[in-house]
């Protein structure tokens, strides 16, 4: 007793008739349609149960809504604020600094909760232009903007020193041991002298030949390493020499062109993490070698990674340039261990990641998002 109108098709029938197969698609093996659908969020979902009967029976299964259900328990991540405009963060106990246009502004972490008091407890500026990146180190904070210059200011207190320092914008800055280095888009790296009499004077420029994206002192106060867009045909991880300004060695020999280093992280004076445009995360032991890392791990999306950060124990978080795509790695293995979806339904790259010992903070264009290692 079929509806008046049109004979019902196979396809109306759900593909109930197994010798006719309404598509091609009822021909995959299920547990390989299970995984299609797994890339799908609850919405998709439903409107895919309203497709027909044999889909209703596919998307309703508890292997595609166990990740989902866990997600609304608890989804770790609690957004904070809005309109940081590419922003960069530091940590220092209670405090968290945040960089939004050409301020960086120093707000109190609440006690009991993961959010931050309303109104910064203290704003430093100084540049003309957005704050490209800044570190924060023995209660100082120095900044390099998109004006060509590096500025210094003392936590407690009003002291401050602004010094033109690149053509071009400072796209990263690391400070350690009373010197600065940067790094610039004009293809220089820079080291700064910050003892008396002599600050802001500059110490060795080095011609990096490419456009530096990422810099670090090395702990031991020895030497730094540079990440660059990897235009031309050297590798775009370098050491140098921090008292001559001298190359001493180069990490990689298989890097693709274009395979940019967006970030660079310490965790011992031998011990190295980057990432960057080529989507891998390198874990490099200069102990044993130069020219190829020790470990990688791949993003599983083709995402280029913007940031990278570790505990300096098992766990390492990257942020990804897509959809503000945060995810986390145990060194021990080899795939990504729990992944977050922060951006909906615009997209924007993590800009920076921070850790403490109970949360952990990532920056988008949008808002600050916070995860609670606490949470049930």
């Amino acid at each position: 007793m079929g509806r008046k109108g049109s004979p019902r098709s196979p396809q109306a029938e759900g593909g109930s008739r197994a010798a006719s197969p309404p598509s091609p698609v009822w021909a995959l093996p299920e547990e390989l349609l299970l995984l299609i659908c797994s890339y799908l969020d609850a919405q998709a979902l439903g409107r895919l149960a309203q497709v027909c009967r044999r889909l209703r029976f596919l998307s309703s299964r508890d292997v595609l809504w166990r990740r989902i259900a866990r997600g609304c328990l608890n989804s770790g991540f609690t957004q904070l604020g809005t309109d940081l405009l590419m922003p960069w963060m530091e940590l220092d106990g209670e405090y968290l600094y945040l960089s939004q246009a050409e301020n960086i502004q120093a707000y109190h972490l609440c006690a009991e909760e993961t959010g931050l008091q309303c109104h910064p407890q203290a704003i430093f500026s100084g540049h003309q232009e957005d704050v490209c990146r800044f570190v924060l180190v023995n209660s100082h904070i120095v900044s390099g903007g998109g004006d060509g210059s590096i500025v210094l200011h003392k936590i407690h207190g009003s002291y401050s020193v602004k010094f033109s320092a690149h053509e071009q914008e400072v796209n990263c800055v690391d400070f350690q041991g009373g010197l600065i280095v940067s790094g610039s888009r004009d293809r220089t790296a820079k080291v700064w002298s910050l003892s008396a009499g002599r600050v802001g004077q500059c110490l060795h420029t080095v011609q990096t030949e490419d456009r530096v994206w990422s810099i670090a002192i090395s702990p031991l106060l020895s030497s730094f390493v540079t990440g660059t867009a990897c235009c031309g045909h050297t590798s775009p991880l370098r050491i140098w020499d921090l008292e001559s300004g001298q190359l001493l060695t180069c990490l990689g020999t298989d890097f693709h062109r274009g395979a940019g280093v967006l970030d660079v992280f310490y965790e011992t004076p031998s011990l190295l993490l980057s990432c960057g445009y080529d989507t891998y995360i390198r874990y490099w032991d200069i102990r044993t070698s130069t020219r190829k890392c020790v470990q990688e791990w791949e993003e599983p999306h083709d995402s280029a990674l913007y940031c990278i950060r570790s505990d300096k124990n098992h766990m390492i978080a990257s942020g990804s340039s897509y959809y503000g795509v945060v995810r986390l790695w145990d060194k021990r293995q080899t795939r990504c261990l729990q992944s977050f979806h922060l951006s909906s339904p615009t997209s924007s790259p993590v800009y920076c990641l921070r850790f403490s010992t109970t949360h952990l903070y990532a920056a988008l264009a949008s808002a600050l998002h916070v995860l609670d290692f606490t949470a049930s």
